[in-house]
């Protein structure tokens, strides 16, 4: 799977997922750009994308998106460590235009 890494989770997601294409936002240039056009790239490119943005579901209209979304609980790498099983399969389970929270 192609799977997007939100500027603001931690770059170890990569090797937790390592079974999937993963890149960071960062590694693309796209640092800083805005949701919107953010998600419009991402979908583009990618079937999941995984953020640590609990308000883009009320800041961003998801209907009619092809891109699954992953929305964390936090960024910290402490809890993703936690939660990497759940996290693990979560993604293999993303249908397009799915969000799910952690």
């Amino acid at each position: 799977m192609n799977v997007l890494i939100d500027e603001s989770l931690p770059r170890y997601l990569k090797r937790m997922l390592n079974e999937h294409h993963c890149v960071t936002v960062q590694e693309l240039g796209w640092s800083g750009i805005k949701n919107g056009l953010l998600l419009a790239r991402a979908e583009a490119q990618f079937e999941v994308f995984l953020t640590a943005d609990k308000n883009l579901r009320h800041q961003q209209n998801l209907q009619g998106r092809t891109l699954a979304i992953i929305v964390f609980p936090s960024n910290k790498l402490s809890i993703i460590k936690q939660r990497a099983t759940q996290i693990a399969a979560v993604v293999l389970t993303m249908k397009p235009g799915t969000v799910v929270e952690l």
